[in-house]
């Protein structure tokens, strides 16, 4: 376990680049198994949650070499194998082995998917997905058992009476290469959906409808990489970078960013008062001394993301009078909550809100990381603070957050990262 010092009261300036989407990375390698020759992904984050879903890839018999920001993967000598179970539940996307297991060999076991715990995040879906395409699904002691039935898997009419990012990813990777006609209804609308789909039909897939309520999958034989798949921006973490760049910067321009994928951000951004220049594929965050309190309630895309609300509350802080934060998709996310009422946040969870307080000042502490977006909202506060803030559990920021040390350092923040047992 690794903790993150940060030395507080800096003002930042300068530029930062995001890195490929976290979201998107972590569906794209285990989609990249069902390819029949090698695959190559570019900008790639160096994060741990590659990492390990590489471990679990090595587990197959699946080779795979990361180096600057490019990830080989060569699927063609792929083996059945159990799948090791500490990398599987270290991180919640390791159940998009579920879907490609199937769709390669029509069958897959694997232990239940670990991950962030933010509340309850069932996988039925996934489960009604698999059984719609004709797989008997079976769960012993946290072991999923899923395997095609004796009619053999086959197109279907899936509806998802939930609209669930991992279950439309997971009943794609499942139905490519079936035979027939599928389609999904009430899919989730996300880019990290399209950025899957247009992998997958870059090599051969009849995918459409990405982006929409209704996805059309017709499935195919084969899957063959013709080039080099370039893996979209991280919005989480350009919105993260934009909170950051709000509360203590001095002008900071974030590169590599496609404004579209963040227009309810920036419209809570424009309305606390932030006075953004939205270029094609930057964004610059002039200095801001003043902001509006305001009403955030996190709905599904294109709605104000879940993964934003804690990264938006250290800026909160800031604004004068209330504001109210609303999590409609994960209400146990408040991990956050006490970490920053150390530092003197004026903050708390009421009636099923985070009521925040204008906070003059903050003042650094020793705090912990919960999960990814709580750690990134504890580094956040941490930089606004007077004096040292320890974060312990700073693996958890590593999961979602590319070369944050060298970023944040170029912004001319104070941080490093130190061994726990130093």
């Amino acid at each position: 376990m690794t903790k993150m010092i940060i030395h507080g009261g800096t003002r930042l300036s300068g530029d930062v680049t995001i890195g490929g989407a976290k979201n998107s990375t972590v569906a794209l390698i285990p989609a990249a198994i069902l390819a029949d020759t090698p695959v190559q992904l570019n900008m790639v984050p160096d994060i741990l949650d590659v990492h390990n879903l590489m471990l679990i890839l090595k587990s197959m018999n699946v080779r795979s070499e990361f180096a600057d920001g490019m990830l080989t993967i060569d699927p063609t000598n792929i083996v059945e194998n159990i799948l090791p179970s500490k990398a599987i539940k270290s991180l919640r996307a390791s159940y998009y082995f579920m879907g490609a297991l199937l769709g390669k060999f029509g069958e897959a076991t694997l232990s239940f998917p670990g991950g962030d715990n933010i509340g309850p995040r069932p996988i039925d879906q996934h489960i009604k997905a698999f059984e719609a395409l004709g797989a008997d699904v079976t769960n012993n002691n946290g072991t999923v058992h899923i395997k095609a039935g004796k009619n053999g898997l086959h197109g279907a009419q899936i509806f998802l009476d939930l609209v669930s990012v991992g279950a439309t990813i997971n009943a794609i990777l499942a139905a490519v290469k079936v035979k027939g006609s599928t389609v999904i209804r009430n899919a989730a609308k996300e880019p990290e959906i399209i950025d899957i789909v247009t992998f997958l039909n870059n090599m051969g897939a009849k995918i459409r409808g990405a982006g929409t309520d209704v996805i059309r999958i017709e499935g195919v034989d084969k899957l063959e990489a013709q080039n080099t798949h370039i893996v979209i921006p991280d919005r989480i973490e350009a919105g993260t970078y934009l909170s950051l760049a709000a509360a203590c910067g001095d002008g900071v321009t974030v590169h590599n960013v496609i404004p579209e994928h963040l227009e309810s951000f920036i419209a809570k951004l424009l309305e606390m008062g932030v006075d953004l220049e939205v270029n094609e594929d930057s964004i610059f965050v002039p200095r801001c001394d003043h902001f509006k309190g305001i009403e955030i309630k996190t709905m599904v895309y294109p709605g104000f993301a879940t993964d934003l609300q804690q990264p938006i509350t250290p800026l909160l802080l800031r604004a004068d009078g209330q504001s109210v934060i609303t999590d409609t998709i994960y209400p146990e996310r408040t991990k956050h909550i006490s970490e920053l009422s150390k530092m003197g946040a004026n903050i708390k969870y009421q009636n099923g809100s985070i009521i925040i307080n204008h906070t003059g000042k903050l003042t650094g502490r020793e705090v912990s990381a919960g999960e990814i977006r709580a750690g990134a909202a504890a580094v956040i506060a941490g930089i606004m603070a007077d004096g040292t803030t320890t974060i312990f559990n700073a693996d958890n920021i590593l999961r979602g957050y590319d070369n944050i040390i060298d970023k944040l350092t170029e912004l001319n923040a104070d941080v490093e990262l130190l061994n726990d047992d130093m």
